[in-house]
């Protein structure tokens, strides 16, 4: 129904989608956190919603010199407006393609799914699960969602690929899929490994650990210097 598209835009102040062609394979971008694309597949037409994964152990996370992206105890990976330089590490190091910058706009943000981070913290559920009305999306605990899909391919196994796409693909995620196909047939990036991506990494890092400590106060302080020139520079430009 790609309600969950739109719930998504409201909740956030995106873009609403205009006319959706589902001929298209659309990808996030920075006006859209989440996008249903429609595939053909061996079992007839299946939909499929796309968004950040919010990794266990996030590589965006790992690649971000200053912590801007975070990875919190609830499970959301969120990105910290007032600790982001904008150097787009995240958009490089994330295997899903997720994290996108507004090139556009004179005050640029990181946008991608946190699971409607300020949502949970009032003890509510994400929008795009809150508002589905066929239950296609279900929110919980990691294990006890992924009890709940095991239940369903043991009771029901003629219905379901036996897969759970994001228990273990780049160390796990907080989103995961139950599929009637296999996720190849889906637009699914089969080939990543399961172990997360920062630990392939954590050896190198481990070596220059004083910079490790030092960078992110160096380039917090450039950032807030340039900041402060961008603050400056939209308030002359709006009063022209």
């Amino acid at each position: 129904c790609y309600g969950c598209e739109y719930d998504c835009a409201w909740q956030h102040e995106l873009t609403e989608p205009g006319e959706i062609d589902d001929t298209i394979i659309r990808k996030t971008d920075e006006t859209r956190r989440t996008v249903v694309n429609l595939y053909q597949t061996s079992k007839g037409p299946v939909y499929v919603k796309k968004q950040c994964m919010n990794c266990n152990d996030p590589a965006c996370g790992s690649a971000c010199l200053t912590q801007a992206m975070h990875k919190t105890n609830d499970g959301p990976v969120i990105w910290r407006e007032d600790r982001c330089m904008g150097c787009r590490y995240c958009m490089i190091s994330c295997p899903y393609d997720m994290p996108k910058f507004e090139y556009h706009s004179t005050n640029p943000k990181i946008q991608k799914c946190d699971l409607c981070y300020d949502l949970q913290q009032e003890g509510e559920e994400p929008a795009c699960v809150y508002n589905c009305p066929n239950g296609a999306l279900l929110s919980g605990t990691r294990r006890e969602l992924i009890a709940e899909a095991n239940k369903r391919m043991l009771d029901n196994p003629d219905a379901y690929y036996p897969h759970i796409y994001g228990e273990h693909e780049a160390g796990g995620s907080s989103w995961m899929y139950l599929s009637p196909v296999p996720f190849e047939e889906l637009g699914f990036n089969t080939k990543i490994q399961n172990i997360s991506y920062p630990s392939l990494t954590k050896g190198f890092i481990s070596a220059i650990a004083p910079v490790d400590i030092f960078l992110p106060a160096v380039l917090l302080g450039i950032y807030e210097a340039t900041k402060k020139d961008k603050t400056t520079q939209t308030k002359e430009e709006g009063q022209l």
